[in-house]
């Protein structure tokens, strides 16, 4: 790309899913009633979580962080795309862009690692029910939680000064609704090179550990489930991981989708079409799949609605 007189390009365009105007109300309609559900249906989980002391444990301490980590990835992106929907322009600022840089693999990277100590929580619990108490403590708890928003944070902000380092000389249309960190790259006149390793090292660190770390938990639960003698307890034992198996499967599965569907047509809206199960549908659907066959979460919801549920 030729710069344009070394000036310093003060915004980008978000071209989003389609340029039909007569579509964009169905558009905004659509991604507005997700957003709108995305944060209630988080908020109450949290809320829920709260004010019943039962609810007062690991699972549902780590599953009120994970609500906390989905509102905040879903107003990353969806907020400012229904806004320029509205006011039909497509313009994001240069620092707008910068911080959505930050904020998306930040909330992306804290699902993976709260995700994987949810499963390690579960493998406590089945695996090592006598000792789980002792080491599942409000304390230990704290520092898992602590730890995932601390790694989550340095590696959104190394993605963030990546970013910074690259100039953009030209005008830039990013075929998607928000600022994607590998979209970008192809529009900078600077070296992106380093930006691009950094980007698939980490995300095979930060999104192969955590899976591996599932993915072991869940053998040992398996393991120690076969080896529980009645269909009772089997049923019991495995209906407690039900819903964060789900979750997990629903993270991987589509963000692996849009892996693929990226690598496999050249078209970067179709790319765009498909990051939006990844990054809207599963924050809305996951407090759906955590209330609605659990019993505690339901008396919690009929607590907080005075029984009206």
């Amino acid at each position: 790309m030729e710069p344009m007189n070394d000036t310093k390009i003060l915004e980008f365009l978000l071209l989003g899913f389609s340029e039909e105007p007569e579509i964009q109300p169905l558009i905004f309609g659509l991604f507005l009633s997700m957003y709108l559900i995305t944060v209630c249906g988080n908020l109450l989980i949290i809320l829920a979580t709260i004010s019943d002391f039962h609810l007062h444990t690991p699972m549902y301490f780590f599953l009120s962080n994970l609500s906390l980590a989905d509102i905040g990835l879903t107003s990353t992106t969806v907020p400012k795309m229904l806004v320029n929907i509205q006011t039909q322009s497509k313009v994001i600022t240069y620092a707008g862009c910068i911080t959505q840089v930050y904020f998306f693999p930040f909330f992306i990277v804290l699902d993976d690692f709260l995700l994987a100590v949810m499963a390690y929580d579960r493998y406590m619990a089945i695996c090592q029910p006598l000792h789980y108490s002792v080491i599942m403590n409000p304390w230990f708890c704290g520092q898992l939680a602590l730890a995932s928003w601390i790694i989550a944070a340095l590696h959104a902000l190394l993605h963030s000064l990546m970013a910074l380092r690259l100039s953009f000389c030209t005008r830039v249309e990013v075929p998607h609704f928000y600022c994607d960190l590998s979209k970008l790259f192809h529009f900078a006149c600077s070296d992106a090179f380093i930006n691009d390793m950094v980007m698939y090292l980490t995300s095979v660190l930060f999104g192969g550990g955590p899976l591996s770390g599932i993915i072991y938990s869940y053998y040992k639960i398996v393991s120690s489930i076969r080896g529980i003698p009645s269909a009772q307890g089997k049923h019991k034992a495995f209906s407690t991981c039900a819903s964060h198996l789900s979750v997990v499967s629903l993270f991987y599965c589509t963000g692996m989708g849009v892996y693929l569907s990226s690598a496999a047509t050249h078209s970067s809206r179709s790319s765009a079409r498909a990051s939006v199960m990844y990054t809207v549908v599963t924050p809305m659907l996951n407090p759906f799949i955590y209330s609605l066959r659990n019993k505690d979460i339901k008396k919690a919801l009929q607590g907080l609605f005075g029984g009206k549920l």
